[in-house]
């Protein structure tokens, strides 16, 4: 029998959330009181991986063969010596932000996205992962105008997408610097930046120093790439080589963090709207979901079961998931909400977690 579960990665712990007939329970806790920095699960292998980060020892990895009954820790990715920061400071790792399989033809293999902007390699589970070197060497790189951290100390890797038709073909998002493609499993890379707004630069239209807050590549239309960006929602269906501002110019549908993407629809794309950078709250403190099937040409809002007055919570990155018809979102106060109607009605399944940074929506097997 097939369940579909949650698991959120909160500032106190990773909490796993169970369908149970109607209703959806807290079945789990997992790594109770402290951050969880990412959470992903390996559709091939079925491992679940967590990146914990722990306050007096950093940064660590675990991972679960057996859904979370038990976990392993793993090593975590390691800077060479040689690795400085652009401001020749030597790098240290400081949050892993992500993970992601390689593809089919490459059975095991795990990309990872950290930060300070470094880009690693795992042969396999347990092996350990290897920095990039071509991505860490890039000129833009050393260039503190080009790269450069975005609410942070140092620049990130948050987003990996992997083309599922090859393995070898693989785009990176960097918080700040843009989208990067590599067709030749990493020893490459070119910026894909192309038609991109860095409205806070004195030049807008630079070739590197965006800030896409997530990307996304349609898995059946691996052509069309979207990205929640600082300056706007973009879309690209000729991957990545012009990208199209689809924000809504007289709606919510613009500034944010969190997006969803239909895998079958390449026209179908959810966001949550943030006030601004300044004020990262909602748009007239209201929660909403904004939703465009038609490749963000018209933009419907949706709001039913969610609060419309006095809110203050904004979405994160990684915190938005959908799975078929259900989608699940977790906010910065702690509330966990899910649509088992792609968005068009909400319910709120806890009220009580700490600030949650990462959701995903899977099936687990019993």
């Amino acid at each position: 029998m097939n369940k579909t579960i949650i698991l959120a990665g909160t500032s106190k712990g990773l909490i796993q959330i169970e369908r149970q007939k109607r209703d959806w329970k807290i079945t789990n806790v997992h790594f109770r009181g402290l951050p969880i920095s990412c959470i992903y699960a390996d559709p091939k292998s079925g491992t679940w991986w967590a990146g914990v980060n722990h306050r007096h020892w950093g940064q660590k990895l675990y991972a679960s063969d057996n859904q979370g009954a038990s976990w392993e820790n793993q090593l975590v990715p390691s800077y060479p010596k040689e690795a400085k920061l652009s401001n020749g400071e030597s790098a240290s790792l400081k949050k892993i932000w992500c993970m992601t399989a390689s593809g089919s033809d490459a059975s095991g293999a795990l990309w990872m996205g950290t930060e300070p902007g470094g880009f690693f390699y795992s042969k396999a589970t347990g092996e350990p992962f290897e920095l990039v070197e071509s991505r860490w060497n890039h000129p833009s790189r050393s260039n503190e105008n080009q790269w450069f951290g975005a609410g942070r100390d140092h620049p990130f890797i948050h987003s990996i997408v992997v083309d599922p038709r090859d393995s070898n073909h693989v785009y990176i998002a960097v918080s700040c610097a843009g989208v990067f493609e590599t067709k030749d499993g990493g020893k490459n890379w070119l910026p894909k930046n192309n038609g991109l707004i860095a409205a806070y630069l004195p030049n807008p239209n630079v070739e590197v120093g965006h800030d896409p807050h997530l990307l996304l590549q349609c898995q059946n239309h691996p052509e069309v790439l979207w990205q929640q960006n600082h300056c706007g929602i973009f879309r690209s269906s000729n991957g990545g080589d012009k990208w199209e501002n689809v924000s809504d110019k007289n709606g919510l549908a613009n500034y944010g963090f969190a997006l969803s993407i239909d895998n079958d629809d390449p026209k179908k794309a959810w966001v949550i709207p943030a006030l601004s950078d300044l004020e990262r709250i909602p748009p007239d403190l209201a929660l909403s979901v904004c939703h465009t099937k038609d490749a963000g040409q018209t933009w419907q809002v949706f709001r039913k079961g969610l609060p419309q007055s006095l809110s203050f919570d904004i979405v994160f990155r990684h915190a938005f998931a959908k799975r078929n018809n259900i989608l699940t979102f977790g906010t910065t106060n702690g509330n966990i909400y899910i649509s088992e109607n792609k968005g068009k009605d909400w319910k709120s399944i806890s009220n009580e977690l700490a600030r949650v940074e990462s959701v995903i929506l899977l099936k687990k097997e019993s």
